[in-house]
Parts: structure tokens; C-alpha cells; sequence
């Protein structure tokens, strides 16, 4: 299925590794990791470098975890001291007597939320897959099948896939199933188990026949019980991003068992709709949210749906170099202006930054995406 464009692609996908290798993750791992109270900071303010969030989330410590595993890979002194400070975090303070895992914490590690998120989940166990690259597998592994067992026994939905957490909720997401199935596909790798990939290939079958839209090719955001999508005046909400997300999911879940069939067509659906209405045509840039018929719902264009498209690029199957390189035009938006190892997180429908601090969770959309057109392109 992956195909990738040729040329100067590769110049550009080199480029922005050097951004996420040389100031990016030195940045992050400066001013990012608070080393006295064992955690990771929320955001940090362009100007001053300071995270002015008073709380930690589960999911940023999680996140923080797999980017540093990759800054490990490459050498970044202290990644490593990271990485174990961060799990030490998730299996130490974060996870709770029955398996769960609370969502939120004050700055010093203390359980302000312990609702369960399947979101959150979903990326704990990319965090302990990532680890493995780190610290010894075997803990790690052990970790990972007993985070899959907590879900089956209290999130598991009996209409399919998982509810959204404890205590349920409505409405329910595909993008939590979509976390999960790359937790899924990274803890394969990582630990040989077919149990993750088995799992796998059940939340592509729930995408193919559930989540995704035959009629226009599009993927709805929100669900009812049932797994129906929920309609506003006969249309549903999607976000560009997520289309662009599952055909890199696709696409990996492909290499490590086969092609199933309707991935295709689904993949092309996906690429169809984005290329037919997701794109600004004043910056390039992904629009944030559209209802199915095309129409915009939210014109400003966030950072992380670009790093997405970056990655459904370099995969479309027969890709070219124009279609690489609008994407990463539209990415270098974000990047361009801002100071080193930082980035503008969102620009309004006219390009404007909003100048807000830098989340640390859009730096796992960063380091995924450049990190995966340097493999496919580089």
C-alpha cells in the first residue's frame, strides 16, 4: 500500500529531523521535564520557556515517554533518564490499585482526577511499548497485557470497541479506538506478542465496518451507544486530521499482517474527502473540523492535523512530490517564526498565531510524523 514521492522530499523530510533532533527534543528535555518532582511540564510559554499549567495529565506523561524513547534511539544525552523517569511515573503514581490509571495529577504527582480515560489508556501502553527500547522488556511487557486485561474486564462495550471510560459517557469516539490500535501495533513490535496484533486487526474490522462512512468516504467523530454516528441536521462532524491518521495506521497495520480487504478503498475514501474539502486553499493548511457535506465547521488550522497529512503523503499509494510537498509547507506554518524547538499551535483561518504556549503533547505528533516520512522518503 505505501508509495512515496521522490526528489527534494527527501531534503525536506532530512530538514525536519534536524529541527526535531538538534531543537526540538534538546528544548523539550531542557525545559520540558521537570527532574526535581519527577514529571513532565504541560506546555511551555514561547517567550520565557516556563509551563504556566498548575497540573500534570496522564496522557502528556505518556506521550513524553514514546517522544523520548525516539530522542533516546538518536542519542540525545539524558533521553534515557527520561524515559525511566517518566515510566517510573505511569507505573508508580499514576496507576491505581484495579489496574486503571487516574488522569490527572497536581505538580507533585498527587491524584487530583482518577477518572479512567480509554484515550489515556490507549497511550500508556504506546508509553511502555516505546519504553521497551530503553528499559528492560520483560516488566514492561508484563505492564502491557495487564493494561489490555483492565480494559476487557471494565471498559469493553457490549455493542463494540470500548467505552470512552469510567464512568461511561456519551458520546463515544472513534479516536480513542484509533489510539489504541497504534498502541496495539507498537506493543507487537515491541514485545512479538500476536495477542497485540490479533487485537489489532479487530479495531480495523470495528473501523471498517463501524466507524468509517461508505457513502461519502468520510469518518465521523462521534457516535451514539450503538455506534451510530451522531447527526446534525442529516450531517456529522469529522476533523481532516484523523483521515489522514488512519491511512498511516492502515498502512502499518498492513506491513505486519496483510492487506485486509476494504482497506483500499477505504484508504482512497479518506485521502478523497481530505483532498475534496480538508484543505484551506488561502494557507494549505488542514482545516480543524468540516461537517460530511463538505462544508467548514472550524476554519483555524491546528498544528498536530499537519503532521497527519505529512504522514499520508509520504504513504499515498503512487504519491508525488507536489502533494509531499504542499504537506510539508502547510507544517512549516506552524514552525516557521517560532523560536527554536517550539511552535505556533494554532493559526487562525488566516494564518495568525495565536501565541499561546506550546502543549507538550503536540510534540508526539511532531516526532511521529517526521520521523516516519524520514523512514518512508529518507
Amino acid at each position: 500500500m505505501s508509495g512515496a514521492p521522490v526528489s527534494s522530499a527527501s531534503a525536506e523530510a532530512a530538514r525536519l529531523l534536524a529541527w526535531l533532533r538538534d531543537e526540538a527534543w534538546p528544548l523539550w528535555l531542557e525545559h520540558g521535564v521537570d527532574w526535581a518532582r519527577g514529571g513532565f511540564n504541560e506546555c511551555l510559554d514561547l517567550r520565557t520557556l516556563q509551563s504556566p499549567a498548575p497540573f500534570r495529565r496522564l496522557r502528556v506523561a505518556a506521550r513524553q515517554v514514546y517522544v523520548l524513547s525516539q530522542a533516546h534511539r538518536f542519542g540525545l544525552p539524558r533521553a534515557g533518564e527520561a524515559v525511566e523517569l517518566g515510566t517510573a511515573f505511569l507505573l508508580g503514581r499514576a496507576r491505581e490499585a484495579d489496574g486503571g490509571y487516574a488522569r490527572l495529577f497536581d505538580l507533585g504527582g498527587r491524584v487530583t482526577d482518577a477518572q479512567r480515560d480509554l484515550y489515556d489508556h490507549a497511550f500508556v501502553l504506546l508509553a511502555l511499548a516505546s519504553a521497551a527500547r530503553v528499559l528492560p522488556a520483560a516488566p514492561l511487557r508484563k505492564a502491557a497485557l495487564a493494561l489490555l486485561r483492565y480494559l476487557d474486564g471494565h471498559l469493553a462495550h457490549a455493542l463494540g470497541g470500548y467505552a470512552e471510560g469510567l464512568p461511561p459517557s456519551l458520546p463515544r469516539r472513534q479516536n480513542p479506538h484509533m489510539h489504541l490500535l497504534e498502541a496495539l501495533l507498537a506493543a507487537a513490535e515491541a514485545f512479538g506478542d500476536d495477542l497485540f496484533l490479533h487485537r489489532a486487526t479487530g479495531l480495523v474490522d470495528l473501523f471498517l465496518a463501524r466507524f468509517r462512512d461508505p457513502r461519502t468516504g468520510s469518518l465521523p467523530e462521534y457516535y451514539a451507544e450503538d455506534l451510530t454516528p451522531e447527526r446534525e441536521g442529516g450531517r456529522h462532524v469529522l476533523e481532516p486530521g484523523h483521515h489522514c491518521e488512519w491511512v498511516w495506521l492502515l498502512d502499518w497495520h498492513a506491513r505486519l499482517v496483510g492487506e485486509c480487504p476494504g482497506v483500499a478503498e477505504a484508504v482512497a475514501g479518506l485521502l478523497g474527502f481530505v483532498d475534496r474539502h480538508g484543505i484551506n486553499p488561502r494557507l494549505g493548511t488542514l482545516y480543524d473540523e468540516l461537517w460530511s457535506d463538505g462544508s467548514v465547521k472550524a476554519a483555524g488550522s491546528r498544528l498536530w492535523p499537519q503532521t497527519e497529512r505529512l504522514k499520508s503523503e509520504a504513504l499515498r499509494p503512487g504519491a508525488a512530490p507536489a502533494g509531499f510537498a504542499s504537506a510539508a509547507n502547510a507544517l512549516r506554518r506552524h514552525l516557521d517564526g517560532a523560536p527554536p524547538g517550539l511552535w505556533h499551535e494554532r493559526l487562525d483561518e488566516h494564518g495568525r498565531p495565536s501565541g499561546e504556549p506550546a502543549p507538550a503533547s503536540s510534540l508526539y505528533h511532531l516526532t511521529a510524523g517526521i520521523l516516519t516520512v524520514a523512514e518512508v522518503v529518507g
